[in-house]
């Protein structure tokens, strides 16, 4: 008897309705259409689908590819409806519509105040307007800084506060492959900030507390408390236990991050599906050991999902948490009461309905690698594993864990590389000794909370928890010391990314499969990758140009040449750590920089004068002394920094400058009279801190 193989998107229907969603959503994000084209289409679609019905069982039959058709249009119409209305800007009553530079605010302090270096932080609701014509109501969320002279104790979770202050909007610095922090706000429905002293607020009296919220926060707070307590060791332990635990990072070590993200576990303390996945084994073993609820189903069920919602609430739900949750959820429901479905189908299940709940999640980091990541696990780790058979026992877990991680890194390190420019050469290693460790402190830290209220025991165990952290510290530590741990700098632009994603899938095909179509496929993205490689070099030896940064309270400008580059600035921003920090790195990662030169062959300099391939640049950041000339000094620029002594008009005297730069190192104030002066003038100008990083491309 013939046996036929079901296609893959009728064995995991989700596949194939999450393709249209994840297309609507990312169509209406660019393109941006109306909510009245949005709702006809809508409906024209709805429409046709539903007279689709009406046709005899014949036409049904040979327009069923037609039936398919108009409810892929129906979901990525709906998407992008969705999008629309996800827009709070999009909303009547949202705040900016209603306010204006003399409005005050009524504010609901929504979570616990932070404290940053230099300041205060925490959202607030903004629940009115109060204009001169009255209260309106409205909504909204925004970011507020406190001075740190205005106290934990003034201002705490549930305060309403009236403020009158101006909000200042967010901002992207402008700098060249700067990661897009605009975006990332507008996302989390945040567009707006202020910064308060004590005397630009006034504190209502009482407060409003939402009961369940309440208690998440004060258990995070118990916790911490808990582990600060008993957690034996320096600081950076007892910041890997809290970031471990809960995802609580205000304690992290940022130089202890960056070398657990050098060695490519940076995933074991940022709260990820792997910790949802330990927690879902303990609960599951525990159930089983108790009677009642391991004879009663609808127990059972309530009480694993509840304490897995929990854990995923009380860790701040980030989008690979809520990954993992949404998916168990629909494991644990479809194990107990329905035909258990495939792993491929839960994950697109999992990934439609978070899509549904926030579509701008598909533009989240940990949302990509976490769903990339498991299912790199879920269609590559058996073929790894079966690749070696292994008698012994340990050998065989050993095995079984690295064909795991190889299988996770082979889906995921494309985006890893866009995203984060670098490659871990000792994942395997790191992996193979963090994880374990890193399990094995998870669960002592979670015994720690249960008994914390008996000090003997508590402190035990607290005192070898810190050790194992400190050891797991050491051990990562040290490896990023070896040498060749990281390769860095690697460019990667978004074709070459899907590039490679098209040449992994292809080549992992060919060697599961043995498909002569997958080795010409990924014969043909190698291709395609190299020529986009040569063709970029080709671009690189042609580029020349400057750059001046836009770094709060810093000098900071590149004269790029090719691949190298000649930095003129505050010497502390080229410290390795500062680096990076989201300032020049990505910005010299854009430009495939690949060098720093102490002198270029393009480059002359005479003290605050520069030529760089043909343009005249002067540089300020002292007085000047000016005279005045019959025949004027023309500059292609002029760059003040560092608050210079200087007066526009004069310096007018000697030079005649195409357009004056004034970069982030001066004060806002200083700014401000120089750009009136140049308005007086007539003369082009351009402040940093106002529009971005300047950057001039030469034509060589």
């Amino acid at each position: 008897m013939q046996q036929f193989a079901i296609p893959f998107w009728k064995k995991n229907p989700f596949f194939r309705l999450l393709a249209p969603l994840v297309a609507g959503i990312m169509l209406q994000w660019y393109a941006g259409f109306a909510i009245s084209f949005l709702i006809t289409g809508f409906l024209i679609i709805v429409c046709a689908y539903l007279l689709f019905s009406l046709l005899n069982l014949e036409w049904k039959f040979y327009l069923q590819w037609l039936q398919g058709l108009l409810l892929h249009a129906v979901i990525a119409f709906f998407a992008m409806v969705l999008v629309w209305t996800s827009d709070l800007k999009h909303a009547n009553d949202w705040y900016g519509h209603h306010m204006n530079d003399s409005s005050s605010f009524l504010i609901h302090i929504q979570e616990p105040v932070m404290e940053k270096e230099r300041s205060l932080k925490t959202t607030g609701h903004i629940v009115a307007v109060i204009n001169r014509n009255g209260l309106v109501k409205v909504k909204g969320r925004l970011l507020l800084y406190f001075a740190k002279d205005t106290g934990h104790q003034y201002v705490q979770y549930g305060d309403r506060i009236i403020v009158s202050k101006p909000f200042q909007p967010i901002r992207n610095s402008g700098n060249p492959g700067a990661f897009n922090y605009e975006r990332y706000a507008e996302f989390q429905h945040l567009f707006h900030q202020v910064y308060l002293n004590k005397a630009d607020l006034r504190k209502l009296p009482g407060d409003e507390k939402n009961l369940f919220m309440s208690f998440i926060y004060n258990a995070r707070a118990y916790i911490i408390r808990t582990l600060r307590k008993y957690i034996q060791g320096s600081r950076q332990e007892k910041g890997i236990a809290e970031a471990l635990l809960i995802g609580y990072k205000e304690d992290l070590d940022k130089d202890l991050v960056q070398a657990y993200s050098n060695a490519g576990v940076v995933h074991i303390i940022a709260i990820s599906g792997l910790h949802l996945g330990l927690i879902y084994v303990m609960l599951t073993w525990l159930m089983d050991k108790i009677p009642f609820i391991r004879k009663s189903k609808a127990a059972r069920v309530c009480l694993l999902l509840a304490c897995l919602w929990l854990f995923s609430i009380l860790t701040g739900a980030s989008a690979s948490v809520l990954r993992s949750a949404v998916m168990f959820t629909c494991i644990v429901i479809g194990k107990n009461y329905f035909v258990q479905s495939t792993v491929y189908n839960s994950l697109a299940t999992s990934a439609f309905l978070l899509l549904c709940y926030n579509p701008y999640l598909l533009w989240d980091v940990g949302f990509q690698l976490s769903y990339l990541a498991l299912l790199g696990i879920v269609a590559l780790q058996q073929p790894i594993y079966r690749l070696l058979y292994c008698r012994n026992k340990w050998v065989e877990k050993t095995w079984s864990l690295v064909s795991v991680t190889l299988a996770a890194q082979v889906s995921a390190f494309p985006l890893c590389l866009y995203y984060f420019h670098q490659f871990p050469n000792f994942f395997l290693l790191t992996n193979l000794l963090a994880v374990p460790l890193s399990t094995i402190i998870l669960f002592a830290e979670i015994i720690l909370v249960a008994i914390s209220g008996i000090d003997v025991p508590a402190f035990f165990i607290g005192k070898i928890t810190g050790y194992m952290i400190w050891l797991m510290n050491g051990l990562m530590t040290s490896l990023n010391r070896l040498p060749f741990a990281v390769w860095d700098n690697i460019y990667a632009g978004i074709h070459t990314t899907w590039v490679l994603y098209v040449l992994v899938f292809a080549v992992s095909s060919w060697l599961i499969n043995k498909s002569k179509r997958a080795f010409y496929i990924s014969a043909f993205c190698m291709f395609l990758f190299t020529s986009i490689h040569v063709f970029e070099r080709m671009k690189i030896w042609q580029q020349a140009g400057v750059v001046v940064y836009n770094i709060p309270k810093s000098r900071a400008i590149d004269f790029i040449y090719r691949d190298t580059y000649h930095f003129v600035g505050d010497s502390m921003l080229e410290h390795e750590g500062l680096l990076k920090n989201f300032h020049l790195n990505p910005s010299r990662l854009s430009f495939h920089l690949s060098a720093k030169s102490d002198s270029l062959p393009v480059l002359y300099r005479n003290g605050n004068m520069v030529w760089f391939c043909g343009k005249k640049i002067l540089l300020l950041d002292t007085a000047l002394n000016v005279e005045r000339r019959q025949e004027k000094i023309r500059l292609d620029l002029l760059v003040i920094s560092r608050n210079a002594t200087v007066k526009i008009k004069p310096l007018l005297e000697t030079f005649n400058p195409a357009l004056v730069v004034l970069d982030a190192s001066n004060s806002l104030w200083k700014i401000a009279q120089w750009k009136r002066e140049c308005i007086t003038l007539a003369l082009p100008c351009f402040s940093i801190p106002e529009r971005g990083a300047y950057v001039l491309n030469i034509e060589k």
